[in-house]
């Protein structure tokens, strides 16, 4: 189980998550239109990926440089018949989640709400997938379980939809 710590990015099989770093650089507040923020977040995702330097004065893409390429090629036609959600759901599984309880009882999972209970408002929480019941499961740091939720979020038809999250 991964218990919220930072993984390497060999173990990720990403190099890491940008969106902060595209923020910043890109400014997109001063952009006019979608094409003109498309464009600078297409240009600084390439520059911090390829250019800036990261480790040993190597990008990230230089020193990770095993991650560029899986060796199998990609076409949309084979996805359909590779992709299953039990790989999915098993391995959503493996992770284990901190989330802090608010005032109203609730934790943030996907942008949305999951009660756990206001008697723990504040508490900080273990968050798990159970893949055979597709729920969330909600414990103390002593191990002991508070809650269950149903994950209607996450299915197979949503993850191929990229519709998990709801959005802000």
């Amino acid at each position: 189980m991964h218990w919220n710590t930072p993984r390497s990015p060999q173990e990720n099989g990403v190099i890491e998550r940008s969106q902060g770093t595209s923020n910043r650089w890109c400014e997109p507040w001063t952009c006019a239109t979608a094409e003109e923020l498309q464009s600078r977040l297409d240009r600084m995702d390439r520059l911090h990926r390829e250019e800036y330097p990261y480790r040993e004065g190597l990008s990230r893409m230089a020193y990770y440089s095993g991650l560029g390429h899986s060796g199998r090629p990609y076409t949309r036609e084979s996805e359909e018949a590779l992709w299953r959600w039990w790989r999915v759901s098993e391995h959503l599984s493996t992770y284990v989640l901190i989330r802090r309880v608010d005032r109203s009882g609730l934790v943030s999972l996907y942008n949305r709400g999951r009660y756990v209970g206001k008697i723990h408002q504040g508490k900080d929480v273990y968050v798990m997938y159970d893949p055979e019941r597709n729920e969330w499961l909600f414990a103390d740091r002593e191990g002991r379980q508070l809650n269950r939720q149903p994950a209607e979020e996450l299915s197979q038809e949503r993850v191929m939809s990229l519709n998990v999250t709801r959005r802000r």
